[in-house]
């Protein structure tokens, strides 16, 4: 008899197959922790259902990896190494996801290698893979990075239809069935013409999804109050920013809470009963003869001008903060077509999507 497989139940897919393998890799505590990392880190305080988690997401990629790589006829072994890359996509997101993202010097990326190839993973990984090729994967490295970490990858699929799914907010929904049914894998992956519109329904929605929940302005609050409070504990040596893949936000609430740092009680107390900061001004970037160099003015000239308006309105300046949006770059509108043998980036295919491009910045604002 064959090995037995075992099913998960998502709220998106339905059923998930995984295999003994899968499991022993999801029992593992540095996967468990994820259950306890929200995906879309503090925007249940905007979109109260938005409480789902990177354990999720990475089950749901690795499922989506898991169709991709079957459509485009892979080895079994390709196969069983894109589920488990997929899988572990997020493993090193520290606390509130992206939010503490911001103020670390390490991309999660980094922090994701480390937990595959320096803790107690990498010996159970090892029993079937090879690590430094799971870790290629998930940078988008080689023939089967894109499938993972491309322009039209699993990973963003998922989240798309996964956060519009929480959130309620309906933009999210794509036909990512079309999408991987016309996915081609040569150099990167290649989409073919069938696949354009579900293409251009899945950018659409990415472009709505913006403002109306990861660029929300009560988004953007939250995040600048979070990741102020944030620095000032790594700064005081509470936490230390090379252990931060072990936290989560159930830890980081609790230090917040209780450490000496009187900013961090403040900020998490206004953060538990949602008394936020209010936005005094915005600018929408689209005013700025040229946008894109709003995305190169750096931390500390930020930090001046936040101190200059705190002494001109006679505020603690660790309570003025001046956020800009991130940067909208939008990786799919590089995706190549297919399109009677010449391959063409889907900009040049679509009119929608070209439209989109010079349209991205009207999204973003320059606020404090």
């Amino acid at each position: 008899m064959g090995e037995k497989k075992k099913f998960i139940r998502d709220s998106v897919y339905g059923d998930i197959s995984l295999s003994k393998f899968e499991e022993q890799i999801m029992d593992m505590p540095q996967f468990q922790r994820l259950r306890r990392i929200k995906q879309l880190g503090l925007i249940s305080l905007i979109y109260p259902g938005a409480n789902h988690t990177r354990f999720e997401h990475s089950i749901g990629t690795m499922n989506l990896g898991s169709k991709l790589a079957t459509e485009l006829e892979l080895s079994n072994d390709e196969i069983e190494l894109i589920r488990v890359s997929a899988l572990l996509h997020d493993i090193g997101h520290g606390p509130f996801s992206h939010v503490s993202e911001g103020v670390l010097s390490v991309p999660h990326e980094e922090l994701t290698k480390y937990v595959i190839t320096k803790t107690s993973m990498r010996d159970l990984l090892e029993e079937k893979f090879n690590v430094n090729d799971i870790v290629d994967i998930v940078n988008g490295k080689g023939y089967l990075g894109p499938i993972v970490s491309g322009e039209l990858d699993v990973d963003r699929m998922d989240y798309l239809l996964r956060d519009s799914h929480n959130t309620g907010v309906a933009y999210g929904v794509i036909d990512y069935e079309r999408i991987i049914s016309n996915l081609k894998l040569e150099d990167g992956l290649i989409l073919n013409i069938k696949g354009v519109q579900a293409a251009e329904g899945a950018l659409v929605s990415r472009y709505f999804m913006y403002p109306s929940v990861y660029q929300h302005h009560t988004t953007r609050i939250v995040n600048s109050m979070f990741r102020r409070s944030l620095r000032k504990i790594i700064d005081d040596d509470i936490i230390h920013e090379k252990d931060i893949y072990k936290y989560d936000d159930n830890d980081i609430v609790s230090i917040f809470r209780n450490c000496d740092n009187k900013y961090a009680n403040d900020i998490m107390n206004r953060l538990d009963n949602r008394k936020l900061l209010k936005r005094v001004k915005t600018i929408r970037l689209d005013n700025f003869k040229i946008p894109e160099k709003m995305y190169k003015i750096k931390a500390d000239e930020l930090r001046k001008a936040e101190k200059e308006i705190s002494e001109d309105y006679n505020i603690d300046k660790d309570y003025v903060i001046i956020n800009i949006a991130a940067y909208p770059r939008f990786d799919e509108m590089k995706t190549q077509v297919d399109l009677d043998g010449k391959l063409y980036p889907l900009t040049e295919i679509s009119n929608i999507i070209s439209a989109l491009s010079k349209a991205r910045f009207k999204l973003n604002y320059f606020r404090r």
